[in-house]
């Protein structure tokens, strides 16, 4: 079982406050402003969202769980991709250890991570005990439905050619799949820069996302030096669905001063992906 690591630091441990910090997210002046009903179905893909603590990125992670709400795959799938932070395990892992969260215990897609394990993603725990990317996710999957499995999967390699190897392997395994798999790439953006430039430069990569563009997002973020922490995941994503897609939208994007006043900010981005 992996257990917690950030509760009660990025995101409240007791549930109870936790469902509040949620609905606060999506009821925030940079939220949508509303809480979304529930519906099953639909052709959601992929979504983006940030993993910083909730205070600060919630708002803006509240649009991407918007679109997962109106097209919820009851009974499926979340395959969470998040960046290595802290340098531990191998150099893109999946986990096929149960998850306990404040919510309730969230369980493994056995069948769909065994698949991936064949196709040479390594499966190692120490590369997720300590990493907080995927884990801010799962409280806003599990506020509206505790009826799904997922697969969790970091990258500390997060080169073009590794990115894109891990979309084609996910690309494929989905493609398999008997269940419906939505995919969440987990990503901040620019860190600690004055606020307009990060508006400046994240608008640059968020066009790139838009585009589907792995190779211009990779030129871009080297070109204008944005710190964009889970470029990897996203470009895996991006791999894994691009010829499925028929609508790609930039959902929201805030900066950690635009929730509170302070000199250097942190990007925050949503975008969706529909079939």
């Amino acid at each position: 079982m992996r257990y917690p690591r950030v509760a009660g630091q990025f995101y409240p441990a007791d549930k109870d406050e936790l469902r509040r910090q949620i609905e606060a997210s999506f009821l925030h002046s940079i939220g949508p402003g509303s809480i979304p009903a529930v519906k099953h179905g639909g052709n959601l893909l992929a979504v983006m969202a940030p993993h910083a603590g909730y205070a600060f990125s919630g708002p803006v992670a509240a649009h991407s769980y918007k679109a997962v709400a109106e097209s919820f795959p009851e009974n499926g799938t979340f395959v969470i991709i998040g960046p290595n932070h802290t340098g531990y395990g191998s150099s893109i892992a999946l986990t096929t250890q149960d998850w306990t969260m404040p919510f309730g215990e969230v369980r493994i897609d056995t069948e769909l991570a065994e698949n991936l394990i064949r196709a040479g993603i390594f499966d190692d725990i120490s590369s997720h005990r300590y990493e907080h990317s995927v884990e801010v996710q799962l409280p806003f999957i599990q506020y509206f439905s505790r009826n799904f499995d997922f697969v969790p999967i970091v990258m500390m390699d997060q080169s073009m050619k590794s990115a894109i190897r891990v979309g084609k392997i996910l690309g494929k395994a989905i493609a398999k799949h008997h269940k419906r798999v939505i995919i969440v790439a987990s990503t901040d953006f620019s860190h600690y820069v004055p606020k307009e430039r990060a508006y400046k430069h994240d608008a640059l990569a968020l066009d790139r996302i838009q585009a589907l563009d792995v190779e211009g997002l990779y030129k871009t973020l080297r070109k204008h030096n944005i710190t964009m922490c889970g470029y990897g995941p996203v470009s895996a994503t991006i791999e894994a669905i691009k010829n499925r897609v028929k609508e790609s939208k930039i959902l929201k994007y805030a900066t950690s001063g635009d929730v509170m006043p302070m000199g250097d900010v942190v990007g925050y981005g949503s975008a969706a992906w529909w079939g």
